[in-house]
């Protein structure tokens, strides 16, 4: 059991990159055996259920890491603005450094399984979800209130994961970095606390 323990984090870490790279239907089974080195004993050890079970733990790992580069950025910065132009940049850079061959692993795989894969959308959900409240407690913190927070929180994860799928076309960075940038132009301006003729 121990030795098979060890293999389903690179299944889930190569279904990542994989999915971001190619999307879910492009992907099979024998892709990630290949990919991550795992027999293919243990995929379905750990996934039974298939290539839907993979997606869904997939979606679960990469959402984890966006929280979590986040959370690091959202300690290393001062407002919102700062921390999406310092996510923007990190998001210009991997992207580059794939050739603008890499997506949103959440992105692909929703776009091609949800709604119709409960499992899919519910981790998908989560995901975002998660993402969102980390922005809406950082826009709490520079003075909006909580409604306004979690509004502006969904529109700033709209407007990247756009400029995500603009910057792959474009083969460059600039979409994902100008979007961050008139996000925190626009919070600034609109910010309760710096603006006195800014609406709540």
């Amino acid at each position: 059991m121990a030795r098979v323990q060890k293999h389903r984090k690179p299944i889930i870490d190569t279904a990542v990159t994989l999915f971001r790279r190619q999307g879910y239907a492009s992907t099979g089974l024998n892709d990630i055996v290949d990919h991550s080195g795992a027999p293919k004993g243990s995929l379905y050890h750990y996934f039974p259920e298939g290539k839907v079970s993979i997606a869904v733990a997939a979606v679960e790992e990469a959402g984890r890491r966006v929280a979590e580069t986040l959370e690091d950025l959202s300690r290393k910065t001062e407002t919102t603005g700062d921390l999406l132009k310092a996510h923007a940049r990190l998001l210009a850079s991997w992207m580059k450094q794939s050739g603008f061959r890499d997506g949103c692993p959440i992105t692909t795989v929703l776009l091609e399984l949800a709604p119709n894969e409960r499992l899919i959308s519910q981790a998908g959900r989560k995901a975002y979800s998660a993402r969102i409240g980390i922005l809406r407690e950082q826009l709490i913190a520079d003075g909006y209130t909580h409604d306004r927070a979690q509004r502006l929180a969904q529109l700033c994860t709209s407007a990247l994961q756009g400029a995500l799928i603009q910057a792959r076309i474009e083969r460059s960075g600039e979409p994902i970095e100008t979007a961050a940038s008139e996000l925190a132009e626009m919070l600034e301006s609109a910010n309760p606390k710096t603006s006195p003729t800014a609406h709540r």
